[in-house]
């Protein structure tokens, strides 16, 4: 439930950080290409209440029987001749008040009050291509070249020199970047906080952390000239760090991925102890956290489904969980057979900002090689120490159990549909987005003989703070077409009819979205500044309609990358799949996430039909050339 937001943030020294995370305007915009226009960015709109009713009640339908849809109606009737318009009111008024209206909500309601854990249920992988090295040898030194990649990449962000994002030839805000380095989550009860050190603290970080066979270890990457270290230097670091953890170390990683109030409890204790909190600050002020894994787990299926998972989750207690930080926002993954990754803690930045990241570094590894040593050397890597009563001991005892519950119940797969991909569906002069959210509302009808509702991420970046909105992809158009598809009384012509018609549909309502006008976002903040000022929840929230329409069984987001990559997420809900796409000119590369728990869901069964629904939406337009809108 949300609770009041006015509450203290921890603590950040940096003055640009502080701007970037209570959307303050400074006074002398800072030297550097992003923040040139990033206080340009117009504010984000609140959307007219008549427009979002409309709207929502056209997302309801395909959802509803008559009998539902009727009550619906008249609920919504209530709320937009009742408390709507003043509470809408109340919302404008935060609105001219503060930078952005929502950011700061969703920041606390999203993420920061959320209480389960991070893994698998908040914080995304990234799988990227399988790379050629093999052995532990060969994969310090592919780590190492990484870690000069996000440390030239990190030198960018501290001189704001990375190119501003556009859309359609607008800029969009950058904000997200500057959080994703130096950045992370700190566990509380009820509420975590988050801290990100900018550029110009006096005491920014130096160093990053390694965790090897579950020890942790603090690793400066910079030498006493203040020059990052060289390739070969890294790599030393690296080997050093492996020669100290020989032994397994006490699994404390494995308290980041619990129900966060338990982890909460846990940490205040620990930091109790002068040793403890030592360590910890030390974790929450590094650059990133960098893994270093064994092999996959042995017969657990196929490899690149077990290294996402391994990716996602770590495999469970007895593999990787522990070897890792959740709290962490970037933490990067090597596998000494090649498989290479990442997961990031949710709280700041959205998949794109990450894969744009992710791309840099991957360029980068590709065109430099190991350089001879430069500058002096950078202190040897130091073991942090933990010291761990018996109440902290019984916390991992009851994480491992639970880690490893939710790493078997996941069931991730990795779809290469290499039939064709985006350029086929530009021919066809359609959007490949609104396309592939077709395909999918077409396979889970399929399986399941109804609609449902969808969640696809829209970014609102085009505003300052801009987060997402929710892009409601299943639509009356697109429940007309998944019904005609399969019915063989529906004439080939029409049924190409019904699907432009709902790939345009799908087109508007994303155009909406992220100009500001979705209807997710409006109704939350009608729904949130009713409880900061004490009024009751409005009926349209305890609507059954509000409750189904917002029972995402398929939760959905693309995130582009030229590399043959993937993002990866669990479902949102227990009966749901989480589906990620990365649309390339040749083929389609989707994630598809379920859980075994579910008897209604299966990973496999989603995974063919959607392949399925692809080659039949090829067929039908390839048959029907001539046909359009």
């Amino acid at each position: 439930m949300f609770r009041h937001l006015n509450r203290p943030v921890h603590q950040i020294t940096s003055a640009i950080s502080k701007m970037i995370v209570e959307g303050q305007q400074p006074r002398i915009v800072p030297k550097g290409r992003t923040f040139s226009v990033q206080y340009s960015l117009p504010k984000l709109p609140v959307p007219p209440l008549e427009q979002t009713l409309k709207k929502y009640l056209d997302t309801c339908r395909p959802l509803l029987d008559d009998e539902q849809y009727k009550r619906t109606q008249e609920v919504v009737a209530r709320f937009k001749q009742g408390e709507g318009p003043v509470l809408h009111k109340l919302l404008e008024q935060r609105a001219q008040s503060t930078v952005n209206w929502l950011s700061d909500w969703w920041k606390y309601w999203a993420y920061l009050d959320v209480r389960v854990p991070v893994v698998v249920n908040v914080s995304p992988g990234i799988f990227l291509p399988r790379q050629t090295y093999r052995g532990q040898a060969e994969q310090l030194e592919f780590a190492a070249k990484f870690i000069a990649g996000v440390l030239d990449y990190k030198t960018k962000l501290d001189e704001q020199s990375i190119p501003v994002d556009t859309l359609g030839g607008k800029p969009l805000c950058m904000v997200q970047y500057y959080q994703l380095l130096n950045a992370c989550r700190i566990p509380g009860n009820p509420s975590d906080s988050h801290v990100c050190i900018g550029p110009d603290d006096p005491n920014k970080p130096r160093h990053i952390n390694v965790v090897y066979n579950n020890n942790l270890f603090s690793v400066e990457v910079y030498s006493n000239e203040d020059k990052p270290l060289s390739i070969c230097q890294l790599a030393q670091q690296l080997r050093n760090c492996v020669s100290k953890g020989a032994a397994p170390g006490v699994p404390v990683g494995i308290l980041t991925t619990m129900e966060r109030s338990a982890w909460g409890q846990v940490y205040s204790d620990m930091i109790t102890d002068k040793t403890n909190r030592e360590s910890l600050e030390n974790i929450q002020r590094s650059i990133c956290v960098i893994c270093l894994d064994g092999p996959l787990p042995a017969g657990a299926g196929d490899p690149v489904d077990t290294a996402a998972s391994v990716i996602l989750h770590g495999g469970g207690s007895r593999a990787y969980s522990a070897n890792r930080w959740y709290d962490k926002t970037m933490q990067f993954i090597f596998n000494p057979d090649g498989y290479v990754g990442l997961n990031y803690e949710h709280t700041t930045a959205e998949g794109p900002a990450v894969i744009g990241l992710c791309d840099y570094v991957l360029d980068y590894v590709g065109r430099n090689q190991p350089s001879r040593t430069t500058g002096s050397e950078s202190t040897t890597p130091q073991l942090l120490p933990f010291n761990i009563n018996n109440n902290t001991q019984e916390a991992i005892s009851r994480g491992n159990q639970e880690i490893d519950l939710a790493a078997k119940d996941l069931m991730l797969r990795g779809l290469f549909f290499n039939n064709y991909g985006k350029s086929f569906i530009k021919e066809q002069k359609l959007s490949p987005d609104a396309y592939i959210q077709i395909a999918f509302q077409l396979a889970y009808y399929r399986l399941y003989k109804k609609a449902c509702a969808t969640y696809e991420t829209g970014s609102l970046r085009r505003f300052q703070l801009g987060r997402t909105d929710t892009i409601r992809s299943c639509s009356i158009a697109s429940h007309a077409f998944t019904k005609a598809m399969d019915d063989s009384s529906v004439p080939g012509n029409k049924k190409v009819t019904l699907l432009k018609e709902a790939i345009q549909s799908h087109r508007k309502y994303t155009d909406d979205t992220i100009n500001g006008q979705g209807i997710d976002r409006h109704l939350l903040g009608l729904r949130l500044i009713a409880q900061e000022n004490g009024l009751e929840v409005p009926e349209i929230f305890t609507d059954p309609a509000y409750k189904k329409s917002t029972h995402y069984n398929l939760s959905t987001s693309q995130v582009a990358s030229k590399y043959k990559a993937f993002l990866c997420f669990g479902p949102v809900v227990p009966d749901g799949y989480g589906l990620c796409y990365n649309p390339q000119d040749d083929q389609l590369i989707i994630s598809i996430s379920s859980f075994h728990s579910s008897p209604h869901t299966n990973s496999d069964l989603f995974s063919s039909s959607l392949s399925q629904s692809l080659l039949d939406m090829q067929t039908l337009l390839a048959s029907h050339p001539q046909a359009k809108l």
